[in-house]
């Protein structure tokens, strides 16, 4: 259902399009997260606007609410959030996993407790799988284990193992079932090189259109997270996307791209923003601190959003401290665009055969 094709390489980082049947994505690509069919704040026509060419949603959310078979009914996730573009589920693992004492695990799946209401619910690799072929997702994701932080090696021995069970039972149910969607396996084993190294092996072996590594970014110190990414990097398989779950702070994301990964996604740019946090072209900013409030200046002379085109620091942060909508859909604006557009100017940077020059002038900024 989809392919690669590299058109740039830079020592182990990689340019090209990721061809899906519902449009071209351009890598390396960040995907704004829209986790219950929406990316907070904006329309879909604003996030296409800001560059993205894919969105991402969450099996666990759109399930308890408003339910997998309302969307389908209701046109499938395409047409339920109005996005043209390919869509990306995640399969439930890593929220279940967040849950902590509201779930159990067992062999067969996870039952858990609804945040929303206390019911309980009971996913297994197949329901999982299931609900994600309802709602007519693109590319969807095999449901895992995801490693917590600190984990014993026994512990992540024995999650690596039900991982790479689950991936077989998402993938069977996804082969019977004759599914249009492309689905990627999710590399765990905790902070243990060998046992990520031997999930991929396993991965591998029971093959899927994409490969992704997932538990990083849960608590681990940053030397520990960017050694896993160096060492599976250039083990993941050439002519298969690689994608790197949940990672959104952009000096990791440079790092992931040195070491070879194609997709990235993560709530940072959008969160941040609401919570009044912008990133620019010279460092972080909190826009609620006194020095802006007669700033007439725009958030970064260097963007081109809606945003810093027409607003000044004083005007958002008046906004913010107002508490109004207009003050989330305007960092958000920000955020998003500066983030799609720091990948761009990444692909165009390995094109020329420059990622080197490119990473060290950005790892300079304090963000």
């Amino acid at each position: 259902m989809i392919s690669i094709d590299i058109t740039a390489r830079d020592g182990r980082s990689r340019t090209g399009i990721l061809r899906t049947p519902r449009g071209d994505v351009r890598i390396p690509a960040f995907m704004p997260v829209g986790t219950r069919g929406t990316v907070k704040a904006l329309t879909p026509e604003e996030v296409a606007g800001a560059g993205a060419d894919i969105v991402l949603g969450n099996t666990y959310h759109l399930y308890l609410r408003p339910g997998h078979m309302t969307v389908h009914d209701l046109g499938g996730i395409h047409r339920f959030m109005n996005w043209k573009g390919p869509v990306l589920t995640d399969s439930g693992g890593f929220q279940v996993f967040s849950l902590a004492g509201l779930r159990k695990i067992t062999p067969e799946g996870v039952e858990f407790r609804s945040h929303i209401d206390g019911s309980t619910h009971f996913l297994s690799p197949e329901n999982a799988t299931r609900i994600q072929h309802v709602l007519g997702a693109d590319i969807i994701m095999a449901f895992d284990e995801c490693t917590p932080y600190p984990a014993t090696r026994e512990y992540a021995a024995n999650s690596l193992r039900l991982t790479t069970d689950w991936a077989r039972r998402c993938r069977d149910i996804h082969k019977a079932e004759e599914a249009e969607s492309s689905l990627f396996g999710i590399v765990q084993g905790g902070m243990y090189q060998d046992l990520r190294l031997q999930s991929l092996e396993e991965l591998i072996s029971i093959g899927f259109d994409g490969y992704a590594v997932g538990g990083l970014s849960v608590g681990e110190p940053k030397e520990h997270m960017r050694e896993i990414m160096d060492y599976l990097g250039p083990a993941m398989p050439e002519e298969k996307p690689r994608y790197l779950m949940g990672i959104g702070d952009l000096k990791d994301i440079m790092a992931g791209v040195e070491a070879g990964f194609d997709m990235f996604d993560c709530v940072m740019p959008t969160r941040n923003a609401r919570n009044g946090t912008l990133f620019t072209s010279t460092g972080r900013i909190s826009i609620k601190r006194n020095e802006y409030k007669n700033d007439p200046s725009p958030l970064d002379a260097d963007c081109d959003c809606y945003t810093c085109r027409n607003y000044s620091k004083g005007y958002l942060r008046h906004l913010f401290l107002c508490r109004e909508i207009l003050s989330m859909r305007l960092n958000t604006m920000h955020n998003l665009r500066f983030y799609l557009r720091f990948m761009q100017r990444m692909r165009e940077a390995i094109g020329q055969g420059a990622f080197a020059e490119f990473r060290a002038r950005w790892d300079k900024i304090d963000w």
